[in-house]
């Protein structure tokens, strides 16, 4: 059944995020004016991602509506109770001597206690949603801040080894170590996709927009890139986090931190906030949404690909955040990374790029790594069902 739930999850992954990047490409390029004379560029990412949040919050809502058991209150539903009842549980059955709770005025301490668990469990668990959210709506504008200062192979590469960031901010933040094995997995898939990109002889397709890059620019953005890299680790490992202390579903997370996330990029997008680098980058007092509508106004061919770059990502998380439940987020990142080998590997077959004899190795090197993992988790699977048979067999002895 783990094997059958990884594969849907793989292809969920890929077929949705191939779907994305057709539209996230086709809203990269000018588009047509209502005037018919002049062709524009769509500009505001922030609104882009508002849009996505917005549809994954409505995507992972109707899914825990429709998934949900008959009778279950909302906030059950929506994770808050199950969240409070792990902690409650805990504490009743910390009990052992069979005694009652003293009762004041016809009210027991016991219910007063579970009742203020559950408020600040609920709190806490809201509270780490903010932070996860507010952590995405950091990170993006970093992301796309760093391409104004480094080239985009030099961006692909930073991003390919996402994996040690994930590793170290689990460490750093939650004290959390891993497997031996899952050390050379990230190795070895790092190492591959780094090959794989170094050892390429295309050129980048677009230059930086300041034109010859002295090394002060690429500092800045190196540094830039370094803090997204960052901030996605914090925000995978504090979902590790969440997943074993709260005991929350991957679609209950998605739906609040995409809520929070709109939220957050709502707030800037419409706030005539002044000029703030990275995080704002409009000129003077201006709402950056507003603009973003006025452009979609004057230019209704991107209407179509703004809505196929929101629902398919909306879709595709639900993949993502069912993969980080149930097989946390070295697993995602992993899928996330070979899914961009994947892509190019079509590419070479489709559209017959030449690859060199370093590309081919550093491809050889990620899907060894993938088969290490493979290898160990099948291996673990074979060693619960014997364990498992070993049970059934001493309790049919009884």
């Amino acid at each position: 059944m783990s094997v059958l739930r990884l594969g849907l999850c793989v292809l969920g992954v890929y077929s949705m995020f191939l779907l994305w990047a057709v539209a996230q490409e086709r809203l990269s390029v000018p588009f047509q004016h209502i005037d018919g004379q002049s062709r524009d560029k769509f500009k505001s990412a922030l609104f882009l991602g508002t849009c996505q949040s917005f549809l994954s919050s409505l995507s992972a809502l109707a899914y825990i509506l429709i998934r949900g058991k008959s009778g279950s209150s909302l906030s059950s539903l929506l994770g808050l109770g199950l969240a409070s009842m792990v902690q409650t549980n805990n504490s009743s059955h910390s009990k052992t001597n069979g005694s009652s709770s003293t009762k004041v005025n016809g009210h027991s301490h016991s219910s007063s206690a579970h009742l203020h668990t559950y408020s600040s469990t609920s709190k806490a668990l809201l509270l780490r949603y903010l932070q996860v959210s507010a952590f995405i709506t950091l990170a993006a504008p970093f992301g796309f801040a760093a391409l104004s200062y480094i080239t985009y192979p030099t961006m692909v590469l930073g991003k390919s080894c996402k994996l040690v960031p994930v590793m170290l901010m689990n460490f750093v933040m939650y004290k959390r170590r891993f497997a031996p094995h899952k050390y050379i997995v990230v190795a070895m898939v790092t190492a591959g996709i780094s090959v794989f990109m170094g050892f390429g002889n295309e050129k980048p397709s677009k230059a930086s927009s300041n034109g010859e890059q002295g090394s002060h620019s690429q500092l800045i953005g190196i540094l830039y890139l370094f803090i997204n890299l960052i901030l996605d680790g914090a925000v995978n490992s504090t979902q590790d986090e969440m997943f074993a202390r709260y005991k929350v579903t991957g679609q209950q997370m998605m739906f609040w931190i995409n809520i929070f996330c709109t939220l957050l990029t709502t707030a800037l997008g419409t706030l005539p906030l002044p000029h703030i680098p990275v995080l704002h980058p409009s000129s003077g007092l201006q709402s950056e949404f507003a603009n973003a509508i006025e452009f979609i106004r004057t230019h209704p061919s991107a209407i179509i690909p703004l809505v196929q770059f929101s629902l398919t990502g909306a879709l595709g998380q639900l993949f993502i955040f069912e993969t980080l439940q149930h097989f946390g987020s070295l697993t995602l990142v992993m899928i996330t990374l070979t899914r961009k080998m994947f892509t190019m590997v079509l590419s070479v077959v489709v559209y017959d790029h030449r690859l060199t004899l370093g590309q081919w190795a550093g491809a050889g090197i990620v899907f060894g790594g993938i088969s290490v993992e493979a290898w160990v988790k099948r291996k673990e699977v074979h060693a619960k069902r014997v364990l498992q048979e070993k049970e059934k067999a001493k309790i049919k002895s009884l």
